[in-house]
């Protein structure tokens, strides 16, 4: 009865959240980077801090440090949807929220505060990684969901987290692809959606790796981590600003270039990280030699990709030009 009530209260939320965007005007209008040509509303994905919200109320304050972080994060993040904000407001804000998870973790030592600093950096990076990839119907969903069921499946193994929590995030995310994982969108994830799932996902891989102290854990985010980063080094090659919007991403690619429906993209990158995580976890082999393996697998699809099919990305840009 109590998830049943939790899936009707999510979806009441997202609806009367549409409502209040539809009338303040919360849209997301296409530009260069943008692989949508129809005015959609924007900030769907904040129903993943109603999740966080729901957990709280219905099953104890049992992560304050962590939920105060979310909700930091989430509501700038929601702010810059509406109105663009300094690059530097937001990076304050994820930094503030990603100490509070710290906080959460119970790893805040002074004396190997370097290491800290070096953490927080990476996981602030993370998260807008994460942003970035949000870019066609139902890849921050999908994946996100792929990402999640091997987290459920550890969590039976090893108990790092509260079950409920990784259940209510489920459900989030079921009601945002109902909305979203579609050929024609109802919403848009936004950065609010973006951000807070990839916190969310962030919290309950990093309790795993503290739990098991496997590192190598991190292959969960391994096909979202190849694109970004890939993408980044061929950005910096080209010369190009990385600040400014553009349409690189391999997904991006297949989406746009090769005129693959975005669903069918979506649950190409669904699939393939199930793969490999599930890998990880069934195939009896070193962890930290699969990830090096995974890595190495990937950066050569990537490469192999870009070389068959970045002409037809460069004929684009030569289109617009003229």
């Amino acid at each position: 009865m109590i998830w049943l009530i939790c899936t009707l209260l999510l979806f009441l939320l997202e609806v009367v959240y549409f409502r209040i965007a539809d009338r303040c005007n919360i849209i997301d209008k296409p530009n260069l980077r943008s692989s949508h040509t129809v005015v959609t509303l924007r900030g769907g994905g904040i129903v993943f801090l109603f999740g966080a919200w729901l957990y709280t109320a219905f099953f104890g304050f049992t992560y304050p440090w962590f939920l105060v972080g979310l909700t930091l994060v989430a509501l700038i993040s929601f702010v810059d949807d509406i109105h663009s904000l300094p690059d530097s407001v937001r990076l304050v804000a994820q930094f503030a929220a990603m100490f509070m998870m710290f906080q959460q973790f119970g790893i805040l030592n002074w004396h190997d505060w370097w290491i800290v600093v070096v953490a927080l950096v990476v996981c602030v990076g993370i998260i807008n990684a994460y942003n970035f990839m949000d870019g066609i119907n139902g890849i921050t969903g999908g994946y996100s969901l792929a990402v999640l069921l091997p987290l459920i499946y550890m969590n039976y193994k090893t108990g790092f987290v509260a079950m409920p929590f990784l259940y209510i995030v489920g459900l989030s995310l079921l009601v945002f692809c109902f909305f979203n994982f579609r050929k024609k969108a109802k919403c848009f994830a936004g950065d609010v959606g973006s951000i807070t799932i990839a916190f969310i996902l962030l919290f309950a891989l990093g309790l795993l790796i503290l739990k098991t102290q496997d590192f190598s854990y991190i292959v969960f985010l391994a096909v979202y981590g190849a694109d970004t980063v890939l993408t980044i080094c061929h950005r910096i090659r080209l010369h190009e600003n990385l600040g400014e919007a553009h349409r690189k991403h391999a997904y991006q690619l297949m989406a746009n270039e090769l005129g693959i429906a975005h669903v069918n993209v979506s649950l190409l990158y669904m699939s393939v990280q199930l793969a490999i995580s599930f890998g990880m976890i069934f195939i009896p082999v070193n962890h930290y030699l699969y990830l090096c393996g995974i890595i190495v697998l990937l950066f050569v699809a990537y490469i192999v990709f870009m070389k068959k099919n970045y002409w037809r990305h460069e004929q684009y840009l030569k289109s617009r030009q003229s």
